[in-house]
């Protein structure tokens, strides 16, 4: 039996293997980067071990640093959870090789359905359906068609391509995506099937010739081919959950499959099913599976790798529905651009389990309260997973459980996902791989552009009163008092949208008697205050009451409010000077390297022009050309390094000759 368990990975993934371990009363370890150092996941291990590798990134690729930390812990078992190595077949032979016990698919298996070109050759001998593919650009026959990456996955290294023109370059792009992620930049393409449904079917294999599927999960809802919506079951005609099922289960059969693994389908508008890839691993989307079937996958994992059976030899029926959401550091509305900086606040109500199987809410984090979100490794915070009996109920939960978490210090896709589970057409279930593109009103954020003033007026209110309650002098005057009640107070914050000014007059009782903004807000006289505290302000807006949630950290202002979240920053009131950019300056709008530089100084762009690319959390970001124009400075060279604001590129925009 396995005694001292292994990591090798890092974030919610690890915490979720090592919340199994400690539930049977399997010893854990963690290795680590520098960067991660005092992640929750190293507090929690019963042993951690710093792994010194030459990035951040590349620290979890070394198997040599990883097989060492193994034998200088005593670990007998190691678990290498999802990405980075979990797709190896040489890090889980030569884990074997160590005498170590390998939780995970056997090396042979690994090594077949990696390499996806093979594989497809494979299982189509198997009668698993599959869709028209090519290894050389000169082969395509037909678009649309999807570059993809040979090794991994996660939607990393992927492009969707139109028409032949854009194919060299995706091709390229594609590959550089896939070496930086996975070690190797091999791509294939195939024929990309418009409004397709990404559907997969969850298999679990023992050493006793066992092979059974575990049920249908839908992942279509997607964006840079990453999945960020889960659910399960997916919601399908019993004859093509048959199908699936059958299909899954010819695949894993094919290879002898042992463990937990998950064949990927594209279900086409018609009811056609073809075969997309078999990830050898546990999946991020693992919970749905849990909620619906009870099952712990983890545990199921341990015990076949210890040489037990399955407990089970047919498909377990699915009771209620589930449904996950990967919460993730970004902008949605600046194309999904990765977040940085630091966590201050990371509360989600109404959880009721983390890390194992559950009925209701369930967390699982990677992140706390002043994590640190770097550039280094995925953008993914968190999976939120709600169980209910119905699908409408486990959206109702979700959604609400999100709209009133608290997240503050970085920007995150909340909002997105709030709508889209609200939306009409995901209750409906017209959902496909396109669904993010075709409905770009639900990037909009939560809070209507009407919602800005009074969140700036809470924070203003709250902020005063913090003042007050930390005063030593005249501790008993009202917050906002003023010797001549006839001058407002003035504060002025930094928004999403811009500068926001706040005025307010408290009158002697402590009421509000009058308030103001610029951009000025609606009818001011139909909001009264109810209530002012450092933390939570209650306003009455037209006879409604509303609470408002105020969190201060310097001089940045988180407010939770009925309508939606509100970030800002107060400005002092006597700014100093700073240093003006030169007219056409492109900053790095995060840390991270530049890996190409696609044109000269002096040369002459368009709008819309590429400049150069940014590679930063393990994918590309285009800088392009914000105007017509020349490039006049391009201060960073292939390979550079930038922080936030780094100056990228300047273009001199040209004048209109009209």
């Amino acid at each position: 039996m396995i005694r001292k368990l292994l990591a090798a990975n890092r974030g919610e993934i690890a915490r979720r293997v090592f919340a199994t371990c400690r539930a049977l009363g399997v010893e854990t370890v963690a290795v680590h980067s520098d960067a991660d150092a005092e992640a929750q996941f190293v507090a929690e291990a019963d042993q951690a071990i710093r792994l010194a590798g030459s990035t951040p990134a590349e620290t979890y690729l070394r198997i040599d640093l990883i097989l060492a930390a193994a034998r200088r812990s005593g670990a007998d078992a190691v678990h290498p959870g999802y990405g980075f190595l979990a797709e190896n077949a040489e890090f889980a032979a030569a884990v074997t090789d160590a005498g170590l016990t390998w939780v995970g698919p056997p090396a042979k298996a690994i090594a077949a359905m990696g390499d996806k070109m093979a594989a497809k050759a494979l299982l189509a001998d198997a009668g698993v359906p599959m869709l028209p593919t090519w290894i050389e650009e000169d082969q395509v026959t037909g678009f649309p068609v999807l570059v993809k990456a040979a090794a991994g996955g996660g939607g990393r290294g992927m492009r969707i391509v139109h028409d032949a023109a854009g194919l060299a370059e995706a091709v390229a792009s594609a590959r550089r995506e896939a070496a930086a992620a996975f070690g190797d930049g091999t791509v294939f393409i195939e024929r990309y099937v418009e409004r397709g449904r990404h559907v997969e079917v969850q298999i679990f294999g023992d050493t006793h010739s066992t092979v059974v599927a575990l049920g249908v999960r839908d992942c279509s809802i997607q964006r840079r081919h990453q999945k960020i919506v889960e659910e399960a079951p997916g919601v399908l005609p019993p004859e093509v959950r048959q199908r699936l099922h059958a299909a899954a289960v010819a695949a894993g059969r094919a290879v002898d499959y042992v463990g937990a693994g998950t064949v990927e389908f594209l279900l086409a508008p018609d009811g056609e099913v073809h075969f997309l890839e078999m990830n050898t691993r546990l999946q991020v989307e693992h919970p749905v599976t849990e909620a619906v079937t009870g099952l712990d996958l983890v545990r199921l994992q341990l015990l076949v790798a210890e040489g037990e059976p399955l407990p089970l030899a047919a498909t377990p029926p699915a009771e209620g529905h589930a449904i996950e959401v990967r919460l993730c550091a970004e902008d949605s509305a600046q194309g999904f651009r990765p977040a940085t900086g630091t966590l201050h606040r990371f509360t989600v109500p109404g959880v009721v389990g983390t890390f194992a199987p559950t009925r209701g809410l369930r967390l699982d984090s990677g992140v706390a309260d002043g994590s640190t979100v770097s550039v280094h490794y995925d953008s993914m915070l968190a999976k939120v997973v709600a169980w209910a009996p119905t699908r409408a109920e486990a959206a109702r939960a979700l959604a609400g459980a999100l709209a009133r978490a608290e997240l503050h210090g970085v920007s995150t896709n909340r909002d997105l996902l709030v709508r889209v589970l609200r939306s009409r057409e995901f209750g409906a279930v017209e959902i496909d791989t396109g669904f993010l593109e075709r409905h770009q009103e639900f990037f909009a954020p939560l809070l209507p552009p009407g919602g800005m003033p009074l969140a700036a007026l809470a924070a203003a209110l709250a902020s005063a009163a913090a003042r007050r309650a930390e005063a030593r002098v005249l501790a008993g005057l009202p917050s906002g008092w003023r010797n001549v009640p006839a001058f407002p107070q003035a504060v002025r914050y930094a928004g999403p949208d811009g500068e926001i000014e706040v005025r307010y007059r408290l009158d002697r009782t402590g009421a509000l008697a009058s308030w103001s903004t610029t951009p000025a807000a609606g009818d001011a006289s139909t909001v009264g205050l109810v209530e002012a505290g450092p933390d939570r302000v209650v306003l009455e807006v037209a006879g409604v009451r509303r609470v408002f949630r105020v969190h201060r950290v310097g001089p940045a202002v988180f407010v939770d409010g009925p309508d939606g979240a509100a970030s800002l920053t107060e400005l002092p009131r006597f700014p100093l000077p700073e240093a003006e950019l030169a007219a056409g300056s492109l900053l790095a709008p995060l840390p991270g390297a530049v890996t190409r530089v696609h044109v000269e100084v002096g040369q002459r762009v368009a709008a819309g022009d590429l400049l150069l690319t940014l590679e930063a959390m393990k994918l590309e970001h285009p800088v392009l050309a914000p105007a017509d124009g020349v490039v006049a400075e391009l201060p960073v060279p292939a390979g550079g390094q930038v922080e936030t604001g780094a100056v990228l590129a300047v273009v001199d925009p040209e004048e209109d000759p009209r």
